[in-house]
This record gives structure tokens, C-alpha cells and sequence, in this order.
């Protein structure tokens, strides 16, 4: 499963973090969910937190996803 890419955080005046992957916009985070994420993105692999905060992460199962009956195109 290839590493997380893209994903840049923006931590604004107003003590929110907006979160980006690949420039979209892909979260906003306030309050305590702002500062645990910044004190977990700054001790670990900023990528993978970023993909873990935002949901925007593989599982793992995409392969066999994809040779199920039901998801090949005729």
C-alpha cells in the first residue's frame, strides 16, 4: 500500500486548521480537535496524520474490491 502524498494543513490566526490534499480542500479542524491534531502532526509522519484525520486513506481492500464479479465492467 503506497504512503500518503499531497496533504498540507494551514494552521490559521483563529487557532483552526484547515487541512488540503492535493489543493482541495479536505477538512477544518477547531478547538481541542485542532490542537491534538497539531501536537500528533509535529511527534509522527505529518502525511499519514493528515490522511488518518481526514478519512482520506486506503484500507487495504481496494485490490480485491476491484476483481469482485460485482465492479467489472462487461
Amino acid at each position: 500500500m503506497p504512503r500518503p502524498f499531497g496533504f498540507t494543513y494551514d494552521q490559521r490566526p483563529d487557532g483552526s486548521v484547515a487541512i488540503t490534499h492535493q489543493g482541495r480542500s479536505a477538512g477544518t479542524l477547531r478547538g481541542a480537535r485542532a490542537e491534538k491534531f497539531l501536537a500528533e502532526v509535529e511527534s509522527g509522519d505529518a502525511q499519514l496524520v493528515m490522511a488518518r484525520w481526514t478519512g482520506a486513506y486506503k484500507h487495504g481492500n481496494e485490490r480485491m474490491a476491484r476483481n469482485h464479479p460485482r465492479n467489472r465492467r462487461a
